[in-house]
């Protein structure tokens, strides 16, 4: 069973998709993801979401919240402090894989690893 990554409007394509395929879709991770493309899908995501969004982002920022707050399923927003759109800060698109990479093995499989640091939230 697959988990769907998706960066900015792609992030979205990716919440619609899950929608579409509940029984499916195992999990979600968004990077500086536009849940407001997917508005009318969030409600019907029921694979566990996690929502990467940079400090420095702030209109996407506001939009994840709102995001998390209609997706029914396990939903966490992790903000990279410094982090612009892209996430061309040195590192912090390191913090994104290794958030990323702890939230498909929680909910795919595979060994389990603490990443958890100053640098890494996840």
């Amino acid at each position: 069973m697959p988990g769907y990554f998706g960066a900015s409007t792609g992030a979205g394509a990716a919440l619609v998709a899950a929608a579409q395929r509940p029984h499916i879709v195992r999990a979600v991770v968004s990077r500086g993801g536009r849940p407001d493309l997917a508005a009318g899908a969030l409600s019907h995501v029921r694979a566990p979401t996690l929502l990467i969004v940079g400090g420095d982002d702030v209109p996407v920022i506001g939009m994840n919240q709102r995001a998390a707050a209609q997706i029914t399923a396990e939903t966490q927003l992790i903000i990279v402090l410094g982090a612009p759109h892209l996430f061309q800060e040195p590192g912090s698109l390191d913090t994104v894989a290794q958030c990323a990479q702890a939230w498909f093995l929680r909910h795919l499989g595979g060994p389990r690893q603490a990443c958890r640091t100053a640098r890494h939230p996840c």
